[in-house]
């Protein structure tokens, strides 16, 4: 729809201009607002590890615990940089993986330095020392006896899930937060219905990173 505006007098032409430079000064301000850049101290290569992680299926409350997991990864170094993809996330392995009624399951996950996961940064506190952000590109499969899965987001081979993270400079710890991620469970075989398809799930866990970083922002 075209709409046409008529002014009778050359002063009604000024006060429309300026006008319409106002609601466009207005429209335009938040999108020049300051991206927060980050600062990390050493950045480069790093490895992390975690006791216990948890698998939850939030509707069957169904859950599969491994004993311990182990990743490796590539943070950016230095100042003023992007908060996305600040960390590549290129292995992640788990050992003693188990269900119930002693299930014991594989789980691979999908990172590799081909494809890896990406670890976002998107808020800090400076009174804690505490980063909040995103990991990204989450894909995984659970193989075990008589059960099978994919853990993803939208679906089974988008290789979009997501978990939300928080860093902590002081302790170097990097936890896994069970609310506000988009995991789902997908292609499920088998499994006793203990896990449902298409349902939403959970992931848990604290890994120490190694060597110890520190992430701020301005």
């Amino acid at each position: 729809m075209t709409m046409t505006w008529k002014w009778k007098r050359a002063g009604s032409g000024l006060i429309a201009g300026a006008a319409a430079a106002l609601m466009i000064g207005a429209s335009v301000a938040p999108a020049l607002a300051a991206t927060p850049t980050w600062t990390v101290k050493p950045g480069g290569n790093i490895s992390a590890k975690s006791g216990t992680t948890v698998l939850t299926d939030t509707k069957t409350h169904t859950v599969l615990k491994c004993a311990s997991s182990s990743t490796k990864a590539t943070l950016k170094k230095g100042k003023k940089l992007s908060g996305a993809g600040i960390g590549s996330i290129t292995s992640l392995s788990f050992t003693k993986c188990t269900g119930p009624f002693g299930l014991t399951f594989t789980v691979k996950s999908s990172a590799s330095t081909k494809k890896p996961w990406k670890l976002n940064a998107v808020s800090y506190n400076r009174k804690t020392g505490v980063t909040s952000g995103t990991i990204t590109g989450i894909h995984a499969t659970l193989s075990g006896t008589g059960c099978s899965a994919v853990v993803d987001g939208s679906s089974a081979a988008k290789d979009n899930g997501s978990v939300k993270v928080t860093y902590t400079n002081k302790t170097h710890r990097l936890a896994v937060q069970a609310a506000g991620g988009t995991l789902h469970i997908y292609d499920v075989k088998g499994c006793l219905g203990l896990i449902g398809n298409g349902q939403a799930s959970t992931f848990t866990g604290t890994y120490v990173v190694s060597p110890g970083q520190t992430i701020t922002s301005p």
